[in-house]
């Protein structure tokens, strides 16, 4: 199979299109042809050599995809070859920026016809993500208010249509340049984090949902509440610690699994959540992806198209 393969860490410029063996089904597995992956900030941190999870090279980057069931393992009955999925790997596993994929049936659901696989794809971890954040750690409530930092990002985006959704207060960082699009998605306010300090301009939010990290996230905690919540998955600078201990931190598990692919589809098909802007790539142009996700100035997400 093609793949895009990983032979050491580096710049965008170590990622090599080439031919990998193809995967076998373990039990309990199934092989996906997989048709799109989803490129997320997680990638580019693994290749550079600071993901949390150590490498063995030769590696294939990727974690969300969506594709075609054409191999079952032993003890497989959920699924049948010919079947249209979507998924993540499990944690610690990736592989997804290749032809062909191995992965537990457990961690798979079926791909309505409507969706797209590109869009299917795009949807599956930063929805995930933004579940677990907003809702099973975060426990966003009605009439709360939320600060979503970069708010026009894959997750972020998600994440302000599910607090929207679920009747919050919805406050999210931008560039001006993108005020537009998380209005579209239903932020009540949008701040330039270019040319605005939020930290003047915001106070007294339940929750503050931080997808950006560093220092962003140290000085979040200065538009909380007493008793309020900071979520993030973006890590704060190493060694710092927070500023405060009369608010809750807390980073979600995101674990994988069939149950939140589904809430994914039952958002997307209630109208509660859209898809977010999505730019496509080739599979072999996944350096120049890697280049513009590095570089934190995109808008939506971006999906490597494999066939």
């Amino acid at each position: 199979m093609k793949a895009i393969i990983l032979s050491r860490h580096g710049g965008p410029e170590v990622l090599r299109y080439g031919d990998a063996p193809d995967p076998v089904a373990g039990p309990g597995e199934v092989v996906v042809d997989i048709h799109a992956a989803s490129v997320n900030a997680a990638d580019y941190k693994v290749r550079n050599g600071g993901g949390i999870y150590d490498t063995t090279f030769p590696h294939i980057l990727g974690r969300d995809f969506s594709g075609v069931v054409s191999a079952l393992g032993a003890g497989v009955s959920a699924f049948s070859p010919g079947d249209a999925v979507f998924g993540v790997t499990d944690r610690g596993i990736e592989g997804a920026y290749a032809e062909k994929l191995a992965i537990s049936a457990a961690l798979l659901a079926r791909k309505p016809d409507r969706l797209g696989h590109v869009e299917a794809a795009a949807v599956a971890l930063a929805g995930l993500t933004a579940l677990w954040a907003i809702e099973d750690t975060g426990r966003l409530q009605r009439g709360e208010t939320v600060l979503i930092q970069g708010g026009a990002g894959g997750v972020a985006g998600f994440a302000i249509q599910l607090a929207k959704h679920l009747g919050a207060q919805v406050i999210t960082t931008a560039s001006a340049a993108n005020h537009d699009y998380v209005r579209q998605l239903g932020a009540d306010r949008a701040i330039d984090y270019r040319n605005e300090d939020f930290t003047t301009l915001v106070s007294d939010c339940d929750m503050v949902f931080d997808t950006v990290g560093d220092e962003v996230q140290l000085r979040s905690f200065k538009v909380l509440r007493p008793g309020g919540r900071l979520v993030w998955i973006a890590p704060a600078p190493v060694g710092s610690h927070p500023p405060r201990t009369d608010v809750d931190v807390l980073r979600p598990p995101v674990t994988r699994d069939r149950a939140h692919l589904e809430r994914i589809l039952h958002l997307l098909e209630s109208g509660a959540v859209r898809l977010p802007a999505i730019t496509r790539y080739a599979l072999a142009d996944a350096a120049e992806a890697h280049r513009v996700s590095e570089s934190r100035h995109l808008r939506g997400k971006l999906v490597l198209e494999v066939r």
